[in-house]
């Protein structure tokens, strides 16, 4: 077996595909007992959705309307399975936006990154997300417990005294932000302070460039990987390795299920494609049905990482999905460009394009077209512009596949200087 937390990161992926579907019905079942969804999911037969494109069907929420949701019904929007009073936190992340934890074990997900990173039953680990509000320092809690790793609960800052812990109690795994474990073998070094026991670093929160990877390697630190994940989800998906080596992109959590659309919209995208990332959670405390987490982010196509973990990967975090912009004191979304090719079946892709100067802007939409299009086809591409925008915009065709692969539904390209 491989050197991963159980059985189900190793199985055939069509029997995990199996369970997942076996499985949907159940949540959406489970989520329509909260009132927020289910009104979201009104008229869903729940034991009907049982595949990928029965789920496609459903409706996204999406992260940016939390908290709108929240405010019009304290404190989850509706959306918790279970009462307040059954749970054992209540977060407050800025916005403010309330998350919930139930009392299952490791009920973020937390132990298979954990794992992944070197984290063993029997180690010590210093914990240095924040302890204060939000939930990430509770996630790594309940996913050291579960694979029976003592914590040391440094939180953040105090930087002399986090060098101090290391120093004396040895612990062999950091989990952390990468610019604060920089800070503190940065701090050591100027103390004269011996932390070589840390061998290992789950990083979240932050980007991860691999420049700052080479940097932690360079000053004893081997193993560092790094995980993707939220406030209001959980573990999403994580870095695994072989042999020492960064496997491809990041690995899908066991109890979620991603799908890439394409921004402002809930359509998925072709695989390999880049899109947004929109997780169903299988989670009875806080079940999540189509949740649109605003990052961006594509299926890995190849075959499965060498170390023996067979679920679909992600290629990890590539910018926000909400390219939003205005436009003649006009706001111009990403739904709205789709709405237009929508109408018009010859565009295979298209980007809409701003340019020009503050109070001299031009929108082009860009349309990739297997042929060239008549002058009245072009004219009615123009006018579904104006017709759903409310604002007037050029258009031009590119050849198929002229436009880039990188998720852009809109791009701005005016000078603000």
């Amino acid at each position: 077996m491989a050197d991963t937390l159980d059985e189900l990161e190793t199985r055939d992926p069509q029997a995990r595909e199996r369970d997942l579907m076996a499985r949907l019905p159940q949540l959406v079942a489970r989520a329509q007992q909260a009132p927020g969804w289910a009104r979201i999911l009104a008229g869903v037969d729940a034991a009907s959705v049982t595949s990928r494109a029965a789920l496609a069907a459903l409706p996204v929420t999406r992260k940016s309307e939390l908290k709108a949701l929240q405010q019009a019904s304290l404190p989850f929007g509706g959306l918790a399975a279970t009462p307040a009073s059954d749970l054992r936190r209540v977060y407050v992340s800025p916005g403010p936006i309330y998350d919930p934890e139930g009392k299952g074990r490791d009920w973020w997900r937390f132990a298979r990154p954990m794992h992944a990173a070197g984290v063993r039953a029997g180690g010590l680990l210093q914990n240095c997300f924040s302890y204060h509000f939000t939930p990430a320092a509770f996630m790594v809690e309940g996913g050291a417990a579960r694979i029976g790793c003592a914590v040391i609960p440094a939180g953040a800052g105090q930087t002399e005294m986090q060098v101090q812990a290391m120093a004396d109690l040895r612990p062999d795994t950091y989990v952390g932000t990468p610019s604060f474990l920089r800070i503190i073998i940065e701090k050591a070094r100027e103390m004269g302070a011996d932390i070589s026991s840390v061998k290992n670093a789950l990083m979240g929160a932050e980007a991860l460039p691999e420049s700052l990877r080479a940097w932690f390697r360079a000053n004893g630190v081997p193993n560092v990987l790094q995980t993707y994940a939220s406030a209001d989800i959980g573990s999403i998906a994580y870095e695994t390795a072989s042999g020492g080596v960064i496997d491809a992109g990041m690995v899908v959590d066991e109890d979620v299920i991603v799908e890439i659309v394409r921004p402002g919209t809930g359509e998925p995208v072709a695989p390999g494609d880049i899109g947004e990332i929109v997780v169903t959670l299988f989670n009875h405390d806080y079940p999540l049905i189509r949740f649109a987490t605003g990052d961006m982010s594509a299926l890995l196509t190849d075959a499965p990482a060498p170390g023996g973990r067979t679920n679909v990967r992600i290629r990890g975090w590539l910018g926000r999905a909400d390219q939003t912009t205005k436009v003649r004191a006009m706001f111009v979304h990403p739904a709205q460009v789709a709405n237009i090719v929508r109408r018009h079946p010859e565009i295979l892709k298209a980007r809409l394009v701003v340019t020009g100067s503050m109070a001299n802007d031009v929108m082009t939409l860009h349309c990739e077209v297997a042929q060239p299009l008549a002058a009245e086809q072009v004219a009615a591409i123009v006018a579904s512009i104006r017709d759903v925008t409310k604002l007037r915009g050029e258009v031009v065709c590119e050849a198929q596949g002229a436009l880039a692969d990188d998720g852009k539904v809109i791009e701005d390209r005016r000078d603000y200087s």
